[in-house]
This record gives C-alpha cells, sequence and structure tokens, in this order.
C-alpha cells in the first residue's frame, strides 16, 4: 500500500470494516491499493491506460448514477479545479469518512488549505512528499462541482488536456493540414475535438476516427463533433487499430506521464500510426522542438519531412509507411 495510506489507516483514518463500498476516486495505476478492502472497493479512474494498470478491484471510467457510498478516497489529480470537483463529488455521494491524499507537486497544500475553510478535519499526515487529510462528509461543497467550460465554441471540463484554450500546438498543426486528407482518416490522441473539426473541412473525408484515451476529454469531442462521418474511440491509441487500413493520420501525441516528459510515448503513436495506413499512407504530427521523433519516422517511413512550425514546435510530414519492423 502506498505509505501515506498505510500510514493513515493506523492513525485514525477509520473506514467501514464489514459492509459498505469504499469509492477510489482517480487512482493511478501506479497506485498501491494492496491494504483496502477491494473487494468492496470502486475505481473511477477516466485514463483507460491506468484503469487497465488497476488490480483486484472493480474500475470503471465514470461515477454511476444513484449509489451512495460509506466512505471516499480521492487521489489527487494535477488540476485543481478537478481536484475540488472530486471531493464534491465524494461528498455528495458518500455518508461516512473522505480521505484525499496527494503529493506536493499536485498541489495538495493548496487543497488542504482550501479545505481547512469548508470541513474540520479529522486528521492529516504527511509522508514520501505528500499529504493525506479526512474529515467527514457532512461538510458543503456546492461551489466546487464541476461546470463545462467553453473555448472559442468548444465545450471542454477541467482536468482534460488544454482545458482553458486550444491549444497552440494543434492550431499550428491545423494550419498545416492539406485540402485534401483522403478518405479514411484518424486522429490519434484527439482530445475535446479541435483538430477533428478542422480535418473535417478538408476534402473527401468520408471516416474520421477520433482516438482518445481519456473518456473525459472523448465525452467533450461527442458534443464538440457533430458529424455522422465521426466515430468515436475511447482507446490507447498504441493499441487500437482501424476496421479499414486509413488513408490519413493525423496526431498531437502526448509526451508526458504525469510531469515526467517520455517521448515513448509520442514514438509509440508514430509506430501505431505506421501499422494502420495503407501503402500509401500519409501522416501529419506536431511536436515540441526537442522530441525526438524524426529517427522513428524514418524507420516506418520511406519519406519524412519538416514541413512548418516555430520556435517551439515542429510539423512533420510522412508518407509510405513501411511494417518491416513490426
Amino acid at each position: 500500500m502506498s505509505p501515506r495510506l498505510d500510514l493513515a489507516l493506523q492513525g485514525g483514518l477509520d473506514l467501514p470494516d464489514d459492509d459498505g463500498r469504499i469509492l477510489l476516486l482517480y487512482p493511478t495505476g501506479a497506485a498501491d491499493l494492496s491494504g483496502l478492502p477491494l473487494d468492496r472497493c470502486l475505481a473511477v479512474q477516466p485514463f483507460l491506460p491506468d484503469l487497465n494498470a488497476l488490480r483486484g478491484v472493480e474500475a470503471v471510467p465514470e461515477l454511476p448514477e444513484g449509489e451512495k457510498f460509506a466512505a471516499a478516497i480521492v487521489f489527487l489529480p494535477r488540476s485543481k479545479d478537478l481536484a475540488r470537483a472530486l471531493i464534491a463529488r465524494a461528498a455528495t455521494v458518500t455518508d461516512g469518512t473522505i480521505a484525499v491524499d496527494g503529493a506536493k507537486t499536485d498541489g495538495i497544500e493548496s487543497v488542504l488549505k482550501d479545505l481547512k475553510r469548508r470541513a474540520s478535519l479529522k486528521g492529516t499526515l504527511s509522508k514520501a512528499h505528500g499529504k493525506i487529510a479526512w474529515f467527514q462528509a457532512e461538510a458543503v461543497f456546492d461551489d466546487w462541482h464541476e461546470t463545462p467550460r467553453h473555448v472559442d465554441g468548444f465545450e471542454t471540463r477541467p482536468g482534460v488536456f488544454s482545458a482553458d484554450a486550444i491549444d497552440p500546438a494543434s492550431a499550428i498543426l491545423a494550419d498545416h493540414l492539406p485540402d485534401d486528407l483522403g478518405r479514411y482518416v484518424a486522429d490519434l490522441g484527439a482530445g475535446w475535438g479541435y483538430l477533428a473539426r478542422q480535418i473535417l473541412t478538408r476534402n473527401g473525408v468520408r471516416t474520421l476516427d477520433l482516438v482518445e484515451a481519456d473518456h473525459r476529454a472523448l465525452g467533450c469531442a461527442r458534443r464538440n463533433v457533430d458529424d455522422p462521418r465521426a466515430h468515436f474511440h475511447w482507446a490507447d491509441a498504441r493499441n487500437w487499430r482501424p476496421e479499414k487500413l486509413l488513408d490519413s493520420v493525423v496526431t498531437n501525441p502526448p509526451f508526458h506521464v504525469g510531469r515526467a516528459g517520455e517521448p515513448a510515448l509520442g514514438q509509440a503513436f508514430i509506430t501505431a500510426a505506421a501499422e494502420m495506413m495503407t501503402p500509401s499512407g500519409r501522416l501529419w504530427l506536431v511536436a515540441n522542438r526537442h522530441l525526438p521523433y524524426e529517427a522513428i519516422l524514418s524507420d516506418h517511413f520511406g519519406k519524412v519531412d519538416e514541413i512548418g512550425g516555430d520556435g517551439r514546435f515542429k510539423v512533420l510530414y510522412a508518407e509510405r509507411p513501411s511494417r518491416r519492423r513490426r
């Protein structure tokens, strides 16, 4: 079990012993939940790779409507607004104790400072560069509930990627897309649908597959992209494959795991893209300038060019995928 949660359970955090369900909000795939009564826990985790990594516990992408819980543990996300919304949601559906656990780098100090104005904390413990605190669910958080955001005609949600503005890298990529993308296109890591809307303005597009691992972001995309040619997939782009080989792939791939940079994520998107296209397929990709994507693009495509960008971002184009190296 995580050292903070283990210490709290030994030092006053009281979870129901024999009955009553325990709600776990947004535990990551790396979270050690082994000391909890997992047969009585429900984990809510909208990010598919994290959900798939949870072991021994029932896990769903969204909180079921109408269910009440005897206790809840909120695993702090990086977004403060999302953290507040999760605490408010836990207070709405929980009858007993609510615990909030998070690292200092994810803003636990700020959240607990705000929490102390709303609730009488029953306990607080520090361990492993973070804190855990707990309180009774009768505290009121009506103004902390999640509300939609609106960005240039798009709906977003707290905590999704680029929730407050159109991502500048995606905007640059959209400016470099040609008029003709072919008939069958995919947007890998589609987010809340900004690039998808741009793709659907191009000539000849018959189907567009939006592939996104964040269930909440994909829900926004469903509302933002009202076009019968769009098909939505809650999936990990590294593993997803289309029903029909694609003419084009467009992607602004992620390159972080938490706060840590992880270029292998984008490299895996490139490998996957090559495997899902026709022999004449084409790829458009945007990335931060420092990311090392050119070598793997050259490994998997017959032609690779940088076709645009600025001081921060580069737009890369590749064509003629090869699957020799699978």
